[in-house]
Formats: structure tokens, C-alpha cells, sequence
């Protein structure tokens, strides 16, 4: 297990969630940095903080790593390494 952990979050019938996904779990098995993909529909205050930006990449203190349209690997890699 890895030192560093990024959330995920998406919920069901989210297209850029399902376009997102791939590349995310790539870039964070590549960095070997923690996934965790929570549905934000499970958390009334994820629903009222981020219900209309997901997909959002989170790091530590909430940190928003990337939203929306995500499909820049270079950013994303340089976003989740800059977390170490």
C-alpha cells in the first residue's frame, strides 16, 4: 500500500466519470499512489460540494487534482507526483 491516496469521485451514469476512469487508474497505478473511487451520490455534503464538477480527483486536505473533462495523462501524472 501505497504513502499517497487520491479519491475518485464519480457516480452512476456519469459519462466523463466512465471516460475518466481509465486514464486515472492508469496514472495512479503508474505513480503507485492509493485510488479510492467513492459515489458521491452516498454522501449528501459530496453531493452539495462537488455534484456538478464530477469526475473530480481529490489529493490530501481535499485538494481538487483535476474535474470535469479529464484527459490530460501528462497533468494528471504531474498533479498526482507533485503530491509526494
Amino acid at each position: 500500500m501505497s504513502d499517497l491516496l487520491v479519491w475518485f469521485l464519480t457516480r452512476d451514469g456519469c459519462r466523463l466519470c466512465d471516460e475518466a476512469r481509465p486514464l486515472v487508474e492508469w496514472v495512479a497505478r503508474r505513480l503507485r499512489v492509493d485510488l479510492v473511487e467513492v459515489d458521491i451520490d452516498t454522501d449528501d455534503e459530496l453531493i452539495a460540494r462537488y455534484g456538478l464538477r464530477i469526475p473530480v480527483v481529490l489529493g490530501r486536505n481535499d485538494q481538487v487534482i483535476a474535474e470535469g473533462v479529464i484527459d490530460d495523462a501528462r497533468y494528471l501524472r504531474r498533479a498526482m507526483r507533485a503530491l509526494s
